[in-house]
């Protein structure tokens, strides 16, 4: 089902939703890596729902969004679009970075959200000082940092002589977003450990069994510290499970958001 790109603004910044489906509102929120596309996806979820899937600003074409300095910035520029839009009972899926920015909006308000399907979200620190939680996104060489991120590498297309203008285009604004908006601290929020018993919507961790940019051991932590929370491995997949075992990840979330719609009628 194509998707289609509206452009909407909130207090000043402008920026895509990629619209497709029809159906239970389904929020996707990308993992924001520029060494992943996840558009194949939203294209599988919109099969089930209405999906919106925002191009965050910095992330696409346009507006970059330079007023908006951390992650706080953009759970709030979300929580305005779930207002505005007049979403209800929504299924908020966060992926790496997208689902540290859904738990950022949950802290807040689960409103408008009747379940959470977090995939090996980033967003905490679970070891000492000394400890590297979450793998060096800028300063592992390509082949590592591939490695780590996909049980099978080949998926991604490192070379830069193989891809499109568009393309190359989407991995260079996505890296420098990435980096402006969670440098430092480095891909976490201190204060979001002690925040995570706000979370009061039905919450999925879905992990990855062999990711190497963040272990399944940082994942069983952040479910944890999440009230009445489930955590899921799924095998054969790394950082990005929702790109490499795409059915099992579907339903593992589907079936979750499932099981706890059925439970409020």
């Amino acid at each position: 089902m194509p998707q289609h790109i509206k452009d909407y603004s909130s207090h000043g910044v402008t920026f895509g939703i990629a619209e497709a489906g029809a159906g239970r509102d389904i929020l996707y929120l990308s993992s924001g890596m520029w060494f992943a596309d996840d558009r194949a996806f939203v294209e599988r979820l919109s099969g089930h729902g209405r999906v919106l899937a925002p191009v965050l600003p910095g992330f696409g074409r346009g507006d970059p969004g330079r007023g908006l300095t951390d992650v706080d910035d953009l759970a709030y520029l979300i929580l305005d679009l779930v207002e505005t839009l007049q979403l209800k009972d929504a299924l908020l899926v966060g992926a790496s970075f997208g689902g540290w920015i859904a738990a950022e909006m949950a802290i807040k308000s689960c409103n408008s959200i009747a379940a959470i399907a977090f995939i090996d979200p980033l967003g905490i620190k679970v070891g000492g000082r000394e400890v590297r939680d979450i793998a060096d996104l800028f300063g592992l060489p390509d082949a590592d940092l591939r490695a780590r991120a996909y049980v099978d590498p080949s998926i991604f297309v490192s070379d830069v002589k193989a891809i499109d203008d568009v393309e190359l285009e989407r991995r260079m604004r996505a890296r420098e977003s990435l980096a402006r908006y969670g440098w430092s601290p480095f891909m976490h929020n201190p204060k979001l450990p002690g925040r995570l018993h706000r979370i009061s919507a039905p919450s999925l961790f879905v992990w990855g069994a062999r990711d190497r940019i963040v272990a399944p051991s940082y994942g069983r932590h952040f479910a944890e510290r999440t009230p009445g929370s489930r955590f899921v491995e799924i095998p054969g997949a790394a950082h990005f499970p929702h790109i490499e075992q795409p059915a099992a990840t579907l339903d593992a979330l589907l079936s979750f958001a499932d099981a706890h719609r059925a439970a409020r009628r």
